[in-house]
């Protein structure tokens, strides 16, 4: 059986969470993350190899320690929502949203009727294997979350009606999408980036989103806090991993040249 969401939560109360992308399909490193003090992993079904059923006890695992575990879907696809949903995600991050249609489509998907057209089994881990709730769908769309990534130049161009709908919960700003829209491409510390994403967060909060992002380090985490973005990723599990080790290596070299 899921566990509440303490995520949507903290979203809802307007406290600032992080967590991070889990591209290692691995339980034992979800439950490390989870011991950690993150308030949520995202299990990354789009560029990691993970499958349903490691999903399913990363899930678990991530419970086990209090932390909300979300999981971004390959695409805005009505079967793979829909089963993330049923082995109890606590909420669906969706990618390359660039429209209203995309954005409705990605709702509809996540949520039962009258909401949405999400398919309906009891039988499931969300549903605690049995159909004796009656209220079960109701309480699914109020504890499910909904995170959409708003990506490309179009879906920067469209941001202010992808955000109006009182079903999401969070519009995650990709920075390399938003410096290739305003013709700085990778140039994610430029100054007009910069002032392009604080645009994008007012834009966000006005609506009573919570605005996401990623960090890359300690610097990011000050400046994204002080302009308001709420929902923060620090990187990924294997490049902090690799990032870690790999400088202890190096260290290593020069100490014994």
């Amino acid at each position: 059986m899921r566990k509440k969401n303490q995520l949507k939560r903290k979203i809802a109360h307007g406290d600032y969470v992080i967590g991070t992308w889990c591209t290692l399909p691995s339980p034992s490193v979800i439950n490390v993350l989870g011991a950690s003090g993150l308030d949520f992993v995202i299990i990354d079904m789009e560029h990691g190899p993970t499958d349903f059923v490691t999903a399913e006890d990363m899930i678990r695992s991530a419970e086990s320690e209090e932390c909300s575990p979300l999981i971004r879907v390959p695409s805005n696809n009505e079967s793979d929502i829909l089963r993330a949903l049923d082995i109890g995600a606590h909420g669906i991050i969706v990618p390359n949203i660039e429209s209203v249609d995309d954005r409705e489509k990605a709702v509809s998907y996540i949520k039962y009727p009258p909401s949405g057209i999400r398919g309906f089994s009891p039988y499931t881990r969300a549903g605690n294997y049995s159909n004796l709730d009656s209220n079960y769908t109701a309480k699914e769309n109020k504890e499910t979350m909904t995170v959409l990534i708003v990506e490309g130049i179009e879906g920067l161009k469209n941001l202010e009606g992808i955000i109006n709908d009182p079903q999401i919960d969070v519009i995650y700003i990709g920075t390399y999408d938003l410096s290739q829209a305003i013709g700085k491409p990778g140039q994610v510390n430029h100054i007009q980036v910069k002032e392009e994403l604080e645009e994008c967060v007012k834009k966000i909060r006005n609506h009573g989103k919570a605005a996401g992002c990623l960090i890359h380090n300690r610097n990011e985490l000050q400046w994204f806090t002080e302009i308001g973005i709420q929902f923060i990723t620090y990187l990924v599990d294997n490049a902090v991993l690799f990032n870690d080790f790999s400088n202890m290596k190096k260290e290593l070299d020069k100490i014994i040249e």
